[in-house]
């Protein structure tokens, strides 16, 4: 049973709607102002508003008065199609003309309700999931992390370009997901493109599309991920990948809204945000002649750089804390945190890798760990000692170490080798190649019988 606030003036129509809505919850009031003050003490689950002129602005005035995804309905004698796109536009979810029926009201209720409810699960699944879209559950605790929450945060809703720098592993495409849904177009879509990993041959048509017989396998025409983010944002990683071609095709995307798929010649538009990212020095790029000046000028609009994690010190420990959470939760195993020295092993290392070296280093750790708490014996960095008391290891111990970490995630897995590969978070044809070069061989495997 749904909370609905019917403003109507008509008595006549008020019995209507009782009739339609019977089952739910009808609170009537005759008119815009009466309806104001009951929003200030009540909460409805959906509104019915019948209004004849100015829908965008009484619609507006209303929604701002109301919690977010809360359906506004219209109920209005006008039939020409200005006033109901004028009330779509200003918010409405459903314009309904008079005279209408019990049950042609009731549906369009079902539908607002279920509307918000898929709204708010779709905000709820959000905010769960490993992937943040919340600019305050950010991990930024130092300074320099600090301003560039704060600075994303101010752009977000603009419509600029933003161009996210920083090295691998910084954090780069989560963030451009956070401003995405903290952007006026956060119910468009969102496409997500690594420019460095698609061969350069496919991606012009991953970009742009291609018609049917455009080349060799063509065999129906494609929609290219521009025109399916219209309305939303793209993410390009790596832009700095991007060939001259398809540079100089990215550039009338950004300067007219317009291109064609491969091997057409219909102009399509779209309406797109874009927001780049790249670890390379795109300045060097240009002097180079690898990089065009001129697009290089269009995507550096809102620049923000990300700084590694050894930057970051403050930020070392909740990363941790957060890592380990999410990877049990995954794997479903049990942790009582870290044992003493993990952290200041941590704190040392120089992180190359960044958040992403972190976290498989996490990962890795918990997989192996036999025991209920992460210690330095399950920890392994390159270039590190696994023991805190000792500050460093010799480059000749690193290949031991290696294959002493091989060994014991082959025993945990029975010696099967794919279930060992899964532990260590590699592919079995990396970690058959890492076997070799160790020389590691075991009964079990039938090449040894």
């Amino acid at each position: 049973m749904a909370k609905v606030l019917l403003v109507e003036y008509d008595h006549g129509w008020q019995d209507i709607a009782m009739q339609g809505l019977n089952g739910h919850r009808i609170e009537c009031c005759s008119a815009l102002t009466e309806a104001y003050k009951r929003l200030e003490t009540e909460t409805f689950d959906v509104v019915i508003v019948s209004i004849e002129t100015n829908y965008g602005d009484n619609i507006g005035n209303l929604k701002n008065k109301l919690p977010p995804h809360t359906p506004v309905l219209v109920a209005s004698e006008q039939t020409k199609t200005e006033a109901v796109v004028q009330a779509i536009r200003g918010g409405a979810f459903d314009f309904i003309t008079k005279p209408y029926t019990p049950s042609r009201l009731r549906l369009a209720v079902e539908q607002a309700i279920e509307n918000r409810a898929l709204r708010n699960e779709i905000d709820y699944l959000r905010r769960t999931q490993d992937v943040t879209y919340d600019f305050d559950r950010i991990i930024a605790f130092s300074p320099a992390m600090g301003k560039v929450i704060s600075t994303l945060k101010r752009i977000a809703d603009s419509e600029a370009t933003i161009l996210i720098t920083g090295e691998t592993g910084t954090g780069k495409s989560m963030l451009s997901g956070t401003v995405h849904f903290n952007s006026r177009r956060r119910t468009k879509p969102f496409v997500k493109i690594n420019c460095a990993n698609i061969p350069e041959t496919l991606l012009e048509s991953e970009l742009f599309g291609h018609e049917r017989g455009a080349f060799t396998g063509a065999a129906k025409t494609r929609t290219g991920r521009l025109e399916q983010a219209n309305g939303g944002s793209v993410f390009l990683d790596e832009i700095g990948e991007l060939s001259p071609i398809l540079q100089a095709k990215l550039l009338r995307v950004l300067e007219e809204k317009c291109f064609e798929r491969l091997g057409g010649n219909q102009t399509i538009r779209t309406d797109i945000r874009i927001i780049a990212a790249t670890h390379k020095d795109l300045e060097a790029g240009v002097e180079a002649g690898s990089f065009r000046q001129d697009l290089y000028y269009r995507i550096n609009v809102l620049r923000v750089h990300l700084p590694p994690l050894r930057e970051r010190a403050e930020c070392i420990e909740p990363l941790c804390k957060h890592l380990v959470e999410k990877t049990c939760r995954e794997l479903k195993r049990n942790f009582n945190g870290m044992a003493p020295g993990v952290m200041e092993l941590f704190r040392r290392h120089p992180w190359p890798g960044n958040i992403r070296e972190l976290s498989n280093t996490i990962e890795r750790a918990v997989l192996l760990e036999e025991s209920n708490r992460i210690t330095t014996d399950s920890i392994t960095l390159s270039g590190f000692s696994n023991r805190a008391e000792i500050p460093a290891r010799p480059i000749k111990d690193l290949e031991t170490s290696e294959k002493d970490l091989l060994v014991k995630a082959l025993e945990l897995a029975d010696w099967v080798q794919k279930d060992a590969a899964t532990r260590l978070g590699v592919t079995a044809r990396k970690l058959n190649y890492m076997i070799k070069k160790h020389g590691i061989t075991h009964g079990k495997w039938r090449k040894n019988r």
